[in-house]
């Protein structure tokens, strides 16, 4: 064979071999963009490399769908959605002791679906992954109950808390009634 052939059929392959590597990213990076939502932007801007911020939201999938999630049973349905009502109930009299006891039965509603709850960041990601659309709303209560335990939250930031807690409930617990209005404090 000519050695001019055999070059344009090298050129041509690592062309196929290029083009089909650049497809399969971007088919990638679509999916993770679709999957996550806003959850891919965000973790973009806080790696500051797409590449890498890649390779995590694809970590998290595949550590998530190593776990079984699971719905929860009607009557533990009921329960949780008891507690929580309770949770509400005792915002008016104690918010701090409150926004506490509504981020430890978020805990263990996760655990009950089958999500590890080891710490925040964890979390967070493995909840991100079947639940992009709220987790933000986790990460904004979690914050401001970081900064209650600080003593850096006023009433009104500790009610903002309990509405994002509320949304990741309601998501997690399967009622998607919204977040219900907390009564105003009286202190």
């Amino acid at each position: 064979m000519n050695p001019t052939i055999w070059i344009i059929a090298a050129v041509v392959i690592v062309a196929l071999i290029i083009g089909a590597f650049l497809f399969a990213q971007r088919r990638r990076s679509e999916h993770l963009r679709s999957q996550f939502g806003p959850e891919y932007e965000r973790a973009v801007e806080e790696s500051g490399d797409r590449r890498k911020a890649e390779a995590d939201l694809a970590d998290r999938e595949k550590r998530v769908e190593k776990l079984t999630i699971r719905p929860l049973d009607p009557a533990a349905r009921e329960e949780f959605s008891r507690r929580w009502r309770d949770v509400q109930a005792r915002f008016v009299e104690d918010p701090p002791r409150a926004l506490a006891y509504a981020d430890a039965l978020l805990a263990e509603v996760m655990r009950a679906r089958g999500y590890p709850v080891s710490d925040f960041d964890q979390r967070a990601g493995d909840i991100s992954v079947d639940h992009p659309g709220v987790v933000e709303h986790y990460r904004a209560g979690h914050e401001i109950a970081v900064r209650q335990e600080r003593g850096e939250a006023a009433t009104e930031d500790l009610r903002q808390a309990m509405i994002h807690y509320r949304v990741l409930f309601d998501e997690l617990v399967g009622e998607r009634g919204g977040a219900e209005r907390l009564p105003e404090v009286t202190h």
